[in-house]
């Protein structure tokens, strides 16, 4: 028996649409990035990007375990000489919430040109509506 390997051509994408809504953080991002990958496909194939596009609405709404809202930090840096800045998850979610749910998401993702090809496959929204409705996406169910 040959092992089969897909080839770019041959790969149908997908669009499904996710409410983060009451989700906890990072079993949602999990799940997300296995959509990302392909792994929910039978065609996966780890040096190819298999996966689909995914939609999130209401990231604002994410829901987090334990003391993470307070002592969760996320820290950027502006490259010059002590531009370190750190913001806490609490001060995160009402600034930008979309980065949230993209930063768990991007780690959990391969850190090559592949991860890259893949975290462009989605779209976060904080309201419940999307500018996607033309490609009817259909509802993931977690």
């Amino acid at each position: 028996m040959k092992t089969y390997v897909v080839k770019p051509k041959e790969i149908v994408r997908e669009w499904y649409v996710v409410d983060a809504e009451g989700q906890t953080l990072g079993r949602l991002a999990s799940k997300i990035a296995q959509v990302l990958k392909g792994k929910h496909k039978p065609i996966y194939t780890p040096n190819c990007d298999t996966g689909d596009h995914v939609i999130v609405i209401n990231a604002d709404k994410i829901h987090v375990t334990g003391n993470k809202l307070t002592q969760k930090i996320y820290y950027r840096h502006s490259l010059y000489p002590g531009g370190l800045k750190s913001i806490p998850l609490e001060d995160q979610l009402q600034q930008h919430p979309t980065r949230v749910l993209e930063a768990a998401v991007k780690g959990m993702l391969p850190k090559n040109k592949l991860g890259r090809a893949m975290i462009k496959k989605l779209k976060i929204y904080a309201a419940p509506e999307h500018p996607h409705q033309a490609q009817c996406p259909k509802p993931l169910e977690l």
